[in-house]
């Protein structure tokens, strides 16, 4: 991969490695040991020092924000922000899958897009930043990512309920409950996949998938709390003119 490619991804990222060796580790997939036999370096390792650094770091966050919660609701909060959908979505944010080192059999499969790949390539670039700046430098980059995900972490992340989370969020404006409407059914009839659209006061709040209605209503809801979080740090910063 050459120089120039890294340097947009490093400004995407917002870092920038002093040891680009470290990066590059970060983005080779395991599958390129299979094309270049011997012990060819990829990034299983980095993954897994990755997976610490950022269960510790956003545990931290949850443990000085969130006093009155005990172990248990910041464990399932965690969990909901540590899981292998949301790190593929952080990986999609930054569009790690296009600078990805695969093996030619792996990247003809769609190994780009992978989920699982995604994910493991976004843990591994945290431990390769880790590497290369520090704690701090790593906390910096994880806490501006997951912000997009989870605004400022003003309301912890409920993992059990996001239809009774959403309800009481927009309920504190309005006395309407948000409505649920079943989009789109498609696949077969053993493996039916439903889409909901999640709509309050005549706006679309988000849509969601699921292999019940139940659970695609519910992933409508986790989308239209994710689009509310992203916009609570601007309505933070609006003056107060009291």
């Amino acid at each position: 991969m050459s120089a120039p490619n890294l340097e947009t991804f490093q400004k995407r990222l917002g870092y920038q490695f002093r040891d680009l060796s470290l990066l590059r580790l970060a983005l080779t997939h395991p599958s390129v040991v299979h094309e270049a036999p011997g012990s060819t370096p990829h990034n299983q390792r980095l993954e897994f020092l990755g997976d610490a650094v950022l269960g510790l770091v956003l545990t931290h966050e949850l443990y000085e924000k969130f006093h009155g919660f005990g172990e248990g609701p910041l464990t399932k909060a965690r969990a909901q922000m540590v899981n292998r959908h949301t790190l593929a979505d952080q990986a999609r944010r930054v569009e790690l899958g296009q600078y990805l080192i695969l093996s030619h059999g792996e990247d003809c499969s769609g190994g780009r897009e992978r989920p699982s790949s995604l994910a493991d390539g976004f843990e591994a670039l945290i431990g390769a930043i880790y590497l290369d700046g520090g704690l701090e430098a790593a906390r910096t980059f994880i806490l501006g990512s997951f912000r997009d995900a989870f605004g400022e972490l003003t309301h912890i992340p409920n993992l059990d309920n996001p239809k009774g989370e959403l309800q009481e969020i927009l309920q504190e404006s309005a006395a309407e409950p948000p409505r649920y409407e079943l989009t789109s059914v498609t696949g077969p009839d053993h493996d039916r996949i439903f889409e909901c659209a999640v709509f309050h006061e005549g706006k679309e709040l988000g849509r969601g998938k699921g292999k019940s209605k139940k659970s695609a209503e519910s992933d409508a809801a986790a989308a239209a709390l994710k689009s509310i979080r992203k916009q609570q740090p601007a309505l933070k910063e609006q003056p107060d003119e009291g």
